[in-house]
């Protein structure tokens, strides 16, 4: 462990803004693509990615930080919908739609936001903590 916990502190909470800015990125791009058919018939349409964590020692530090550990594909099978008009239907008249539920994208992007915040504010009030000392340190 370094002589201030106080920097790691910071480094963690960096750590933690970089993965769920990630997380954003990726819910981001599934609602972008929710209606993302294949580009011809029965052509496969866009896949829900996913985000894992895992947690990295920094060895500099000792503290345990927050990686991205892989960006994956979801494997939920499509939705199929009924559509014959559509370019990407087959000779049935069937779409494969994206396998994203919008609903549970906008639960993930509340949660990942929730928890961007938070460690926002750990690094502010972390830097408020330095800049207190540094302050009592030019004063004595």
């Amino acid at each position: 462990m370094t002589a201030n916990p106080l920097q790691d502190s910071l480094r963690i909470a960096a750590s933690g803004l970089q993965a769920q800015s990630t997380r954003l990125r990726i819910v981001s791009e599934n609602i972008a693509n929710a209606q993302s058919t294949g580009p011809t018939a029965g052509a496969e349409p866009y896949a829900r990615k996913t985000v894992s964590f895992e947690s990295a020692l920094d060895r500099a530090t000792g503290a345990n930080l927050i990686e991205v550990k892989a960006i994956g594909v979801d494997q939920t099978p499509f939705k199929l919908e009924r559509d014959p008009g559509n370019p990407a239907a087959d000779a049935e008249g069937v779409v494969k739609m994206p396998n994203v539920d919008v609903l549970v994208e906008l639960a993930d992007m509340r949660e990942a936001n929730r928890s961007y915040e938070a460690n926002l504010q750990v690094a502010k009030q972390t830097a408020d903590m330095l800049n207190q000392t540094v302050a009592l340190m030019k004063d004595a």
